[in-house]
């Protein structure tokens, strides 16, 4: 009976990892699912255990199927190695926390080291923001959104990404390597069952990509869509994701104290990433995305 069980589990493994993207949305549960995916993989080894318990070849055999599979979609992400060298970019984001009485620390730790930052859930007049004024000569704040640099901000302006209100913005910075035109957006939430919002803001935050002719793009913020999840096929391609290519390992973000997935993101095109990763951002919920860009 045991080894019955290990086989029809390993195969209902080794399907979802292989064919998710064949499931419906079954009403936007598939995507959170998708979100998940990397962790599936600790499922083999409680397979195989079972398998040895009930002194099955066979259900060993099955076990190690779902390894396989994941193995073939992660198993580069585990070995890659930041290919590095010169960079004239270093930029990160950080969701600092409607709530977190120490955002400003949070920020200070975090930018000490970029040239732009992207902050989200920002307090007008709160801590982060008053942090990051210090640091950096050049800003652009829009409602619970901001962008602060240390080269000069032009042609600003909020966006609406299909929430009713400014969640987002777009400017244009001149770094003495060329013009870079940066996305900074906090897109709708998503939970189980409920990720319309995020779905139609994440499609309106394809048409401002596609519609925008900038030889250097780079989009920053809290997309709240994972790296697996589905939604992510509407900005990659046409950008390409900064930890995906130059991180050391998955990159997860949320929840910061035991992160399982990554809803903060670097994406870009007409750059080269030369290295990413994550930060720690004290008191926030997330913790944040950081990457050095070559222009």
């Amino acid at each position: 009976m045991l080894s019955r069980i290990v086989v029809i589990v390993s195969a209902a493994v080794a399907m979802t990892l292989a064919g998710h993207g064949l499931i419906p949305a079954l009403g936007g549960f598939t995507p959170v699912l998708e979100s998940l995916l990397p962790w599936m993989g600790w499922s083999v080894p409680v397979l195989l255990a079972a398998a040895t318990l009930a002194r099955s070849r066979a259900a060993a055999a099955a076990a190690l199927v779902p390894g396989m599979v994941w193995a073939a979609m992660f198993g580069s992400t585990l070995l890659r190695t930041p290919p590095g060298g010169p960079s004239d970019l270093t930029v990160g984001t950080i969701n600092v926390g409607v709530r977190n009485n120490a955002s400003g620390e949070a920020v200070r730790q975090v930018a000490k080291d970029l040239d732009l930052l992207a902050a989200q859930e920002l307090t007008r007049g709160g801590p982060a923001a008053k942090q990051l004024n210090k640091m950096f000569r050049y800003r652009y704040p829009v409602s619970t959104v901001g962008l602060w640099s240390r080269y000069p901000i032009s042609k600003s302006r909020p966006l609406d990404v299909g929430m009713g209100w400014p969640r987002a913005l777009r400017a244009v910075i001149s770094t003495p390597k060329g013009k870079v035109t940066v996305y900074v957006m906090h897109l709708a939430s998503a939970r189980p069952g409920h990720t319309t919002s995020r779905d139609a803001s994440l499609a309106q935050a394809r048409r401002l990509i596609d519609a925008d002719s900038s030889e250097r793009i780079l989009l920053l913020g809290d997309l709240n869509t994972a790296t697996t999840d589905r939604g992510m096929r509407g900005l990659t391609p046409p950008l390409t994701d900064a930890q995906t290519e130059a991180g050391d390992g998955f990159g997860f973000t949320w929840p910061s104290e035991f992160p399982i997935t990554r809803p903060d993101h670097i994406l870009y095109k007409g750059m080269t990433a030369t290295k990413a990763g994550v930060a720690p951002a004290t008191g926030s919920d997330h913790r944040a995305a950081v990457a050095s860009l070559r222009l």
